[in-house]
């Protein structure tokens, strides 16, 4: 007699799961959807909360920028014979080597030559004016912006035209020209206020090759601006001597940090924390509302437990069509969720004019984690069907 084969409950493939499970969550449609709804607006609720205090940050971040957490200027101080120093020519080049700085630029004063409004002013009534020589990258660095007119670029720069800081123009008036060393100089812009730099809002600024071919410019800085990455500003400035000025660091001066940084880093740390704790309750709502719809479930579809039950199917298979129902319920909640709280942060943040900022780890975040509280929430309901034995199901029924 031919040996008897053992009988083995039928595996279920991973279509034929999840196909079970949404064929489950079909049948009661209006259930279904007012639990994903529930899951969604928990998911939007972390992913605006995170969104909107991370958009109002960047905010935050972006007016103490303008303070100039992140900027240091470098300048010449004094020999040790009480004379002025200078800086070396390769100051910059090498500043900018430095590899958490991100900006860096200079000027160079060019002494004893004051600008005048007209070849008709008296020698001795030179207004205060600075005459500054400008690298073309100085406005990105400070922060400025052009009032009117334009800034100097590759052509203006090597030719006799200057452009105006705020009380500069104020003090020559609307002029088309100013008269320098003999000279006349096209004024092609006007600055606005530097806040970062307001020593640049009395000076008239020429572009670097033109002081050297017209007014004999010797090409030493006398102030070097620069931008650092914020968590290495302090780094950055203690080996900024030495690499503006090898030989003689102690003949160079370095700024000290705004006085802003420090809020900022604080702001920013708190900013974590609360985000972090709220979104936390966010998603143990939306956990919550999981597990309930699925013990719910349970209670109503007793018969069906025991019907299949009856018919073969085994526990495992009970327990997988369960979790598979609650994966499927918390993947369309936590998808709906996601886009909706993507959508509420960019319409809140453009009403308030601040920058839409939603982090990827929130959006990968809030899936995974969605997913995850579906796994768990559904896994004890899905224990309590499997063990219901098909009689105790279709009695209670």
């Amino acid at each position: 007699m031919p040996r008897s084969r053992s009988l083995r409950p039928a595996r279920l493939s991973s279509s034929d799961l999840f196909r079970l499970g949404g064929s489950g969550l079909r049948a009661r449609p209006l259930r279904a959807v007012l639990s994903a709804l529930g899951i969604a607006i928990g998911i939007a609720a972390m992913v605006s909360v995170v969104g909107i205090g991370t958009s109002s940050q960047a905010a935050l971040d972006r007016a103490l920028a303008a303070l100039g957490t992140n900027m240091l200027t470098v300048s010449p101080g004094n020999t040790m014979f009480g004379d002025a120093a200078t800086l070396p020519d390769e100051a910059l080049p090498m500043i900018k080597r430095i590899g958490p700085v991100t900006d860096a630029t200079a000027v160079g004063t060019i002494s004893d030559t004051p600008v005048y409004r007209s070849d008709k002013i008296p020698a001795g009534e030179t207004g205060g004016l600075s005459l500054q020589a400008a690298q073309l990258d100085l406005l990105t660095t400070v922060g400025a912006t052009v009032a009117h007119g334009t800034w100097l670029n590759a052509a203006t720069a090597a030719y006799p035209a200057v452009v105006l800081g705020a009380d500069a123009a104020r003090r020559l008036g609307d002029v088309p020209s100013v008269y320098i060393g003999g000279r006349w100089y096209r004024v092609v812009g006007v600055l606005d206020r530097v806040p970062l730099a307001p020593e640049l809002d009395n000076a008239v600024l020429i572009g670097w090759k033109a002081a050297q071919t017209y007014l004999a410019f010797d090409g030493h800085a006398t102030t070097v601006y620069t931008r650092s990455i914020e968590s290495q500003v302090e780094n950055v400035r203690a080996v900024l001597a030495a690499t503006a000025n090898p030989e003689n660091p102690d003949q160079v001066k370095v700024s000290k940090p705004s006085e802003a940084l420090a809020p900022k880093r604080a702001a920013t740390t708190a900013y974590n924390a609360l985000l972090l704790g709220l979104g936390a309750v966010a998603l143990l709502v939306g956990g919550i509302g999981v597990a309930n719809t699925m013990v719910i479930s349970v209670l109503e579809r007793r018969a069906e437990i025991g019907l299949r039950r009856s018919l073969g199917a085994t526990r495992g298979n009970i327990r997988t069509q369960f979790v598979a129902e609650s994966l499927l319920l918390s993947a369309l909640g936590g998808v709906g969720g996601v886009l909706g709280g993507l959508a509420v942060t960019a319409l809140y943040a453009t009403s308030r004019s601040w920058p839409t900022v939603v982090p990827n780890w929130v959006i990968l975040g809030g899936l995974a984690a969605t997913l995850l509280i579906g796994a768990v929430a559904g896994l004890y309901p899905a224990l309590r069907a499997a063990r219901l034995s098909p009689t105790e199901a279709l009695a209670t029924a």
